[in-house]
């Protein structure tokens, strides 16, 4: 009986899904900094092809919401920069971009220090639609009361959204992987992979980053002893691989 009202429910809110307009929403937010990468710009206009706009703050700062067709791009003092589409970046949460100055427009700026662990915060609060999105299933989409049977209109419409579902999937999982990158780059960074391991070349120091890159679990788990202490013996056992 129970399967037979569903299904009928189904039938009924099909057509309502060619009504909606299930643009998914996302967040670009990055810093604007002068060709050295060393300066933040304040006041650059951060829009979008959907009609947004947003301005860098004191630390060169912005955040925009976009929907998944947008472009955006940057103007400051009249000069627009090229489009991004927002599918081709690679990283919404941390879009970086440089801009080429003038030596007579520098101002006296701040140099921004990062707090990884409030960025991962706000990162889950920015994004939450994305990190706590799940695929309808009947047990969202039905509750049993002492009245009876009732539905949930939304998300049954939802449940037909294929690609708005995929597109969300795929969007959560690029967020929780960038997360994970992120929390391994803090730690293994290369300012102290080059001190403990005296690497000068930055192709090397590439190539030995690239092939003992921790997992998480080290890397969120070991003290700061453990840790130097595996990369200076993984730097070891990378000089004998290159002896050979």
């Amino acid at each position: 009986m129970k399967k037979a009202i569903f299904y009928t429910i189904i039938s009924f809110f099909f057509l309502l899904l060619f009504t909606q307009q299930g643009f998914t929403q996302y967040k670009v937010k990055g810093h604007v900094y002068d060709s050295s990468r060393t300066y933040p710009i304040e006041l650059v206009t951060v829009q979008s092809t959907g009609g947004r706009v947003s301005v860098t703050d004191t630390a060169g700062y912005y955040m925009i919401d976009v929907a998944e067709k947008d472009s955006i791009w940057f103007s400051f003092l009249g000069k627009p920069t090229p489009k991004y589409p927002v599918l081709k970046i690679a990283d919404v949460m941390q879009f970086d971009i440089a801009l080429r100055l003038k030596s007579d427009v520098m101002k006296e700026v701040r140099i921004k220090t990062r707090n990884y662990k409030e960025d991962s915060v706000q990162n889950r609060k920015d994004y939450a639609k994305a990190f706590n999105f799940r695929r309808p299933s009947l047990e969202t989409m039905t509750s049993v009361t002492s009245s009876g049977v009732g539905f949930d209109v939304q998300e049954i419409i939802r449940l037909f959204q294929f690609r708005k579902n995929r597109s969300m999937e795929r969007f959560r999982e690029r967020l929780e992987q960038e997360e994970i990158d992120k929390a391994i780059d803090r730690r293994f960074n290369k300012g102290l992979v080059k001190k403990l391991t005296g690497i000068t070349k930055e192709e090397e120091l590439a190539d030995f980053m690239k092939r003992y890159r921790p997992t998480l679990e080290f890397t969120t788990g070991t003290s700061d002893y453990d840790f130097q202490f595996f990369i200076k013996i993984a730097y070891e056992e990378y000089k004998k691989t290159k002896a050979i």
